[in-house]
């Protein structure tokens, strides 16, 4: 596991051990990056269920203007807090060792992000409390793309009459990126 590109390109990271632990792949990472790289410069991005950190960091490297990470994981949160140290982001990268929805709104009001990740565990609905969470927050700013990264198949059925919508599903072997907006986005 690495850094793909910008000023901390090829750095390795540390990563946890264990079985509840699936960092994305560099392809899988590349690609998803390659999806949003003219959106990533000087965004505010929020990583949600930051396992290493990997995700956040590599938006570091591609000059994300602030990265917010939240993990819960004590292992999780001491690899990521090396891995910040390790590529020099500790100016950019802030880490909230929290449960993620306890962090959400302890960050309302505080904090608007353009670009909102998160990697929960599969299978769990997870990020639905968060996404409906987020469907009346003021945290996701105007134009605001949410990544989810998902078990393949995952529903999204229940965004309808929320204010968000599934734009963009891109799939891959065992599990697929949702790419969600507000209805009212200017952008497409």
């Amino acid at each position: 596991m690495r850094i793909i590109a910008g000023t901390a390109r090829s750095l390795p990271l540390k990563s946890v051990e264990g079985m509840d632990m699936r960092p994305t792949t560099d392809r899988i990472k590349e690609t998803l990056f390659n999806m949003i790289q003219n959106e990533v410069p000087g965004c505010r991005f929020l990583d949600l269920f930051a396992g290493s950190g990997q995700i956040g960091l590599e938006a570091v490297s591609r000059g994300a203007q602030s990265v917010v990470l939240v993990e819960n994981d004590k292992k999780a949160v001491a690899c990521i807090e090396e891995n910040i140290r390790f590529t020099k982001s500790e100016k950019v990268a802030k880490l909230y060792a929290n449960d993620v929805m306890r962090a959400l709104r302890f960050m309302e009001g505080k904090y608007q992000f353009d670009l909102i990740f998160m990697d929960p565990p599969y299978r769990k609905e997870m990020e639905k409390e968060v996404l409906l969470y987020l469907a009346s927050s003021a945290l996701v700013a105007e134009d605001a793309k949410i990544i989810v990264e998902a078990a393949r198949g995952t529903d999204y059925d229940y965004l309808e009459g929320t204010g968000l919508f599934l734009k963009r599903l891109k799939t891959y072997k065992t599990n697929e990126h949702a790419f969600i907006m507000q209805e009212n986005s200017q952008v497409y």
